[in-house]
């Protein structure tokens, strides 16, 4: 019942922003839901409950293990939000706010979710709940992108349905009962069949990888990030991937306990490294720095994929980088978000000397460039080393050699652009338009925030949350 409030409470407080008659005070709804529901994750975390093995929502070691970084981001980019949404009076937030609030809902039921058809379910409800955060400024471009992510991810929420089919029906064609949980498919295992198992991979892998933005599925995000707000691009790239993520852990446990995972973590390390490739060459020619943000997600979900090929060990490491990109790409879609309303336009040829209109946030958008691109001593730094170190513990050289090539392209394109638009002299436009932008704590500290977090995760690495992260590797991996 303890976990379930963290669905609930989530969707109460957007029941409840529906009916707030006040435009001024309802954005206070964000940040105390999002307190409570990280006190709520934080007492779980620390006295997670006992998960039944049949139970179809629990918080069990995968959701200890990722649930919090999202409700941590949340409460953050919450804070965030009454400020933004101030800066934003003159538009009504009533639905921005109950869309916000659903999302961090349906997430703490997706990542909760041991049954692969309410993992689709709720997933899917993710997808259509961020719909409205991505339309909220009202430009035709933001009308483009938001069509263009219900297309792309219809796609997805197709494929992935029709893959949940086959995996069914693989277990129908061994002799199962129909029995959808995660638990006994996997206790099924063997007794699957292999042909419908490996149709159900391709097609789920697929489905599920364009909510994570995995090349070649990833075309909806330049767009998507372009267009929305700093926090709508915080929350759907720390959260809204993360429940796709551990989605396609889940079900790769499934896979390999039908024997064929070899196949799967193949097929995972090709499109992980084929994901931070295309990533890195997009980011060494664009020149929009909201875009810039998106192809080094789409980088960044290609390290998770490939972390996620790497055994046990791989696991782990990826379930850290979960945390420690949550945290610092939060951080620089925050002040990308500040920087794109002082200057007025998110490109490179517009753009530049914020250093001088935007010092703060300029300065914060600077530090997230060198944490995001793994530089110490920053959490991302020891979430990729250790990615790192089980793929050459793996034997896997070659992709290690692609991995650290990637890597360096991305530090380039995303310098590049960075530094583009921080250093020289503010064009006349933008000065006239920076003058009307505040940098007021509640625009700054929220960023600032997220990446003292991240300086933490590095710098301290707490053993518990070492140890969190094994025992969802080991749920995944169970001992024969």
């Amino acid at each position: 019942m303890k976990s379930l409030l963290l669905v609930i409470v989530p969707l109460l407080a957007a029941a409840l922003a529906a009916a707030w008659p006040s435009n001024r005070s309802r954005p206070l709804l964000l940040p105390a839901t999002g307190l409570i529901h990280t006190f709520l994750c934080a007492w779980l975390f620390f006295c997670p409950p006992p998960v039944t093995p049949g139970a179809w929502l629990a918080f069990d070691p995968l959701a200890r293990a990722v649930l919090p970084a999202v409700s941590l981001l949340f409460l953050v980019c919450a804070w965030y939000g009454v400020s933004y949404l101030k800066i934003r009076s003159e538009r009504s937030n009533r639905i921005f706010i109950m869309a916000l609030l659903a999302v961090l809902g349906l997430l703490s039921a997706g990542h909760q979710s041991r049954h692969l058809g309410l993992l689709w379910i709720f997933t899917e409800a993710v997808t259509l709940a961020a719909v409205p955060l991505l339309h909220f400024n009202g430009t035709p471009r933001a009308f483009e992108a938001t069509w263009k992510y219900l297309l792309v991810g219809g796609t997805g929420i197709a494929l992935s349905l029709l893959g949940s089919l086959c995996l069914g029906y693989a277990s129908l064609h061994g002799g199962g009962e129909g029995d959808l949980t995660f638990v006994a498919l996997m206790s099924q295992g063997a007794g699957l069949s292999r042909p419908w198992v490996l149709i159900a991979w391709v097609l789920l892998l697929v489905g599920y990888g364009t909510k994570m933005g995995l090349t070649p599925m990833h075309t909806w995000k330049p767009e998507a990030y372009g267009e929305a707000a700093g926090i709508v691009g915080a929350i759907l790239a720390g959260g809204v991937t993360s429940v796709a993520f551990t989605a396609i852990l889940r079900i790769r446990s499934v896979v390999g306990a039908a024997g064929e995972g070899a196949i799967a973590d193949h097929t995972l390390l090709v499109i992980g490294l084929f994901s931070m490739l295309v990533a890195a060459l997009f980011l060494l020619g664009t020149r929009d720095f909201k875009r810039m943000l998106a192809y080094s997600s789409v980088e960044h979900m290609g390290i998770l994929t490939l972390g996620a090929a790497l055994g046990p060990a791989g696991v782990a490491a990826s379930l850290f980088h979960v945390w420690s990109n949550s945290l610092t790409k939060g951080a620089l879609f925050l002040s990308a978000g500040n920087i794109r309303r002082a200057a007025g336009s998110a490109s490179m040829d517009e753009v530049r000397g914020m250093n001088i209109l935007t010092p703060r946030s300029a300065a914060l958008f600077v530090t997230g460039l060198f944490a995001v691109t793994a530089c110490p001593p920053f959490g991302p730094f020891f979430s990729e080393l250790k990615i790192l170190r089980a793929s050459l513990e793996a034997g896997h050289m070659a992709a290690t050699a692609m991995f650290l090539t990637c890597l360096l392209l991305a530090f380039f394109g995303l310098t590049r652009v960075v530094f583009g638009i921080v250093d020289g002299r503010p064009a006349n436009h933008a000065k006239a338009t920076g003058k009307r932008f505040v940098e007021s704590a509640g625009v700054i500290l929220p960023p600032l925030v997220l990446l003292g977090l991240s300086l933490w995760l590095g710098l301290f690495q707490p053993a518990l949350l070492h140890d969190v992260w094994a025992a969802a590797a080991a749920q995944l991996y169970p001992s024969p």
